[in-house]
């Protein structure tokens, strides 16, 4: 009897999850959410563009920074949606005032979550309600969900907590190309096919609403786009003729087919190459 028990013990032991791992945050200023096994991966260094660098945006800039500021400070603060054109600085702007509250000595921590991790929030905001000590914002980006995803559900225990609440440490910031996060024409259909349209879509419609801040990123025109690639060669000390800097910068961009923060960098990128300019 005694032997079979030792054999049912070890049997679900080994069935067990192992415990995960407790990080040491004083290692890093950010980490990566890993699940299934569940870790925290700590990030050496966090690639991102200095807060005045992000130029055409200045609105979203100073309200994401004076919330982020007061999070990390204990006071006040909401979840935030950055969402709309590609390439505009979303998720750089995150990166950015983090970097900028770790410079001021605040202590808050990013933590990145990738999409198909969501499932596992509830033990990731466990693991980071248990440090008090230190601030945490979760990082979400590119976040969007089809009609038949579910995903979604788990967001819910951040924006709201649920019985138990979100740990007072732990707030989130999402970016994503739409901003309630799911296709539009998805939402219409949705709506059009129901028997009670109206609550047909209220449940994923309304997840964007749980956002207390909600910043809205729009193409920029060519004096932003030209201005950025301005900032870029100030910062970096390059020095070009500027109306051979204007032409070849609006031959590049008529040859994407776009304009955008992201295209300005790819631009600046290709220029400092060949001048001898490691970025």
């Amino acid at each position: 009897m005694t032997a079979a028990l030792t054999r049912i013990a070890d049997a679900l032991e080994r069935l067990a999850p192992p415990a995960v791992p407790v990080p040491r945050f004083d290692e890093a200023t950010a980490f990566v959410w890993q699940a299934d096994p569940d870790r925290l991966v700590p990030v050496a260094h966090v690639a991102g563009v200095p807060l005045d660098q992000l130029i055409g945006i200045d609105r979203s800039r100073r309200t994401l920074l004076d919330n982020t500021l007061q999070f990390a400070r204990g006071l006040g603060a909401n979840n935030a949606l950055l969402w709309g054109a590609r390439g505009m600085g979303k998720s750089s702007l995150v990166k950015a005032v983090h970097a900028e509250a770790v410079a001021q000595g605040l202590p808050l921590v990013l933590v990145e979550i990738a999409r198909d991790d969501l499932h596992s929030v509830g033990r990731l905001l466990a693991i980071l309600g248990a440090a008090p000590e230190r601030r945490f914002v979760l990082f979400a980006d590119d976040l969007s969900f089809s009609h038949d995803d579910t995903q979604y559900k788990s967001l819910k225990a951040v924006l709201d907590g649920g019985i138990s609440g979100r740990p007072a440490n732990v707030i989130l910031y999402a970016t994503s190309n739409r901003r309630h996060l799911m296709p539009r024409e998805m939402i219409d259909n949705e709506r059009a096919s129901a028997i009670h349209p109206g609550e047909a879509v209220e449940e994923k419609v309304s997840l964007s609403d749980r956002f207390g801040l909600w910043l809205g990123f729009h193409p920029c025109d060519q004096d932003q786009f030209l201005a950025m690639i301005d900032g870029y060669c100030a910062a970096y000390g390059l020095s070009v003729d500027p109306g051979d800097l204007r032409a070849q910068a609006i031959e590049w961009q008529a040859t994407r087919g776009a304009r955008s923060g992201r295209v300005a960098w790819q631009f600046f990128t290709d220029l400092a190459g060949r001048h001898g300019l490691a970025v």
